[in-house]
């Protein structure tokens, strides 16, 4: 079974920025705030909580945003189709699962319906080998990553979200059809916050990413709207 082809995105698409508010007035203070700069937008766990999680979705829709849902769907095959088949009848561009389970993952794929793309989590991104031990996952992180991103790809889905450190090896492994979204992007470098696995944007894309989630490098700088732009000035510089 084979996924969708890797989504073609608009000028301003390739920056998804992370809607993290706890309800909707906030996250839509911030949609008017970005205003152009952004165009796309990954909603998560902290609006679920809120109850206004389908109401800003509607409002994004409406505003012509493309919508990430990240909500990392984990459980038995049935109940995660049941999941993706709903979700199908919404205007989402991405939706996330975990990708540890080829049986929930075709089972996923074979229930999406419309425009909707998959993406399968190999490693988050706060994630380092030590972590991976712990949990008693052996090898290098970069193979781990790997491994669950052909997994992905032979399980149907679309693509994966990864660190940038990866894209490369992923790109190779799975072809360009093959979407990589990469988060934990820190322009300026490290920030010593809770993402460990970290590049830059230009970074991001040399290596093979399509699109970048970036957060709090945007809602907490002086001037957030400033920062998406210089970002997509870097991300159009990228393509260059």
């Amino acid at each position: 079974m084979s996924g969708r082809a890797a989504l073609q995105l608009g000028e301003r698409e390739r920056l998804i920025f992370a809607l993290d508010a706890p309800g909707r007035d906030q996250a839509l203070a911030w949609v008017d705030r970005l205003d152009d700069t952004v165009g796309f937008y990954k909603i998560g766990m902290e609006l679920l909580a809120s109850g206004d999680y389908f109401t800003v979705l509607d409002e994004l829709a409406r505003r012509d945003k493309r919508i990430f849902v990240d909500l990392k769907f984990f459980d038995i095959p049935a109940t995660v189709a049941g999941v993706i088949r709903g979700l199908s009848r919404w205007p989402v561009t991405y939706c996330t699962i975990h990708g540890w389970h080829a049986g929930m993952m075709q089972a996923a794929a074979e229930a999406r319906d419309g425009d909707l793309r998959l993406l399968a989590v190999t490693v988050l991104t706060s994630m380092d080998g030590n972590d991976l031990k712990q949990l008693g996952i052996s090898g290098e992180t970069s193979d781990i990553v790997v491994e669950r991103a052909w997994a992905a790809k032979t399980a149907g889905i679309d693509g994966v979200i990864a660190s940038g450190q990866e894209a490369g090896l992923i790109r190779a492994a799975c072809g360009s059809d093959f979407s990589i979204v990469c988060p934990g992007i820190r322009p300026g470098g490290p920030v010593g916050d809770d993402q460990k696995r970290t590049v830059g944007v230009a970074e991001a894309f040399a290596r093979g990413a399509d699109a970048i989630v970036v957060g709090r490098p945007i809602s907490q700088a002086a001037d957030p709207r400033a920062a998406a732009e210089a970002i997509q000035v870097e991300i159009t510089s990228s393509f260059k």
